[in-house]
């Protein structure tokens, strides 16, 4: 099988038409959004070609194989067995972050988030009309007891209802939040009120010495919310598909959901994430070796090429969270320094996302995206250290 990050040459990818591809000009290197350089698991293309093949592309049947894959593969990785009864198909987890907001908060109400934080966080908050309530993340990238504490208290001053979206594993930081901090959520959580929507896009995509721990795998998380989809780690952005979990205790608001919010979700992305958690672990655990090589060889190439930036290896996720502060750029517009990923796309032609888009602490910063071969990897650090020569 392969590492599937070398499978694919620079210009088999330069014929695809998503947007990683196609934002920017050929000569732009493309690490910025987080979508891999991967050709597709085969249980999974087969799934879909499969599916062509016989004109099944109509309305999707409904999220019960779905369920019961995922409860297949977290029983295997995590020793968790979501209950497929308690688990409903939505477009996409953002979509379904929505629904399960509107479930648990009213209008106007408070949803605190960890800063820095995957950027459509605020985008979506507000657009439930719900308000964004911030509790940054330490400067070792890890939960803040005590700015969560603040922040939940904060959000359910008045006797308001508030929401907490946790992000885990963590992104762009790629921290993997552990046993002890997951308690800790839940007890604060229980003190004031307020109720958890884990988002775990990522979690299958933890890497050897960290543990990833389902949020409603934690004694006391039944009242909690949780989405899972095969998204991002079998790369399947573009056929929609996610599943929303209650716990035990929030099974009541779960059915509560209106049937309408699962219409979104595509068939054939039911199939093909259903294909990916069910037959697919081999070409995951091939691809997770592949990402463990490139987390210590970019961590190899910024030591020597770029040694003012702090980089800390990723537990979790594809997506390394650089810290140019030291670097010396030059005065932007405002007589700041310029936004170092500014820097790197105009002189060096590489593509990243710039580091204020995820909100507080992120300015400085820009997230790399590892999911790509190691030759690309090493041609985006050669760029970059040359835009700064």
């Amino acid at each position: 099988m392969g590492n599937p990050l070398q499978t694919l040459s620079l210009a088999d990818l330069r014929r695809r038409s998503s947007e990683k591809w196609r934002r920017y000009p050929p000569d732009v290197l493309p690490l910025w959004v987080a979508e891999m350089d991967v050709p597709l698991a085969e249980p999974v293309a087969r799934a879909l070609t499969d599916a062509v093949a016989l004109g099944d592309t109509g309305y999707p049947q409904g999220g019960a194989d779905y369920a019961s894959a995922l409860a297949g593969f977290a029983r295997e990785r995590w020793g968790w067995a979501p209950k497929p009864e308690q688990t409903r198909l939505v477009p996409d987890v953002m979509l379904g972050v929505v629904e399960a907001l509107r479930l648990v908060t009213g209008y106007g109400d408070a949803v605190v988030i960890n800063p820095p934080v995957y950027p459509p966080f605020y985008d979506f908050i507000r657009s439930a009309d719900r308000r964004v309530v911030e509790a940054p993340l330490g400067p070792d990238h890890r939960l803040d007891p005590d700015a969560l504490a603040a922040a939940f208290a904060e959000a359910v001053a008045g006797g308001r209802q508030a929401a907490y979206l946790l992000c885990s594993p963590h992104n762009p930081t790629g921290t993997v939040h552990t046993a002890d901090e997951l308690a800790m959520v839940i007890e604060l959580s229980d003190r004031y009120g307020v109720r958890v929507v884990a988002d775990e896009i990522h979690a299958p995509l933890v890497c050897r010495g960290a543990t990833f721990r389902p949020y409603l795998s934690m004694p006391g998380s039944g009242r909690g919310l949780a989405l899972h989809s095969a998204s991002k780690a079998w790369n399947l952005a573009g056929v929609k598909a996610a599943l929303l979990v209650a716990g035990p205790a929030a099974a009541d608001d779960l059915a509560r959901m209106p049937k309408v919010a699962g219409d979104g979700a595509s068939h054939l992305g039911v199939l093909a994430h259903t294909a990916a958690f069910r037959y697919s672990g081999p070409w995951l655990d091939e691809l997770l070796a592949g990402l463990d090589q490139n987390r210590r060889l970019l961590g190899d190439l910024v030591a020597e090429h770029l040694p003012q930036v702090r980089y800390r290896p990723p537990e979790g996720t594809y997506l390394a969270w650089l810290d140019c502060r030291d670097l010396a750029l030059p005065a932007g517009d405002t007589g700041a320094p310029a936004d170092p990923a500014e820097v790197f796309l105009e002189r060096g032609r590489v593509a990243l996302v710039p580091g204020p888009a995820f909100g507080t602490n992120g300015a400085g910063h820009v997230r790399f995206n590892l999911a790509t071969s190691p030759e690309l990897v090493t041609e985006a650090v050669r760029r970059m250290a040359a835009a700064l020569g």
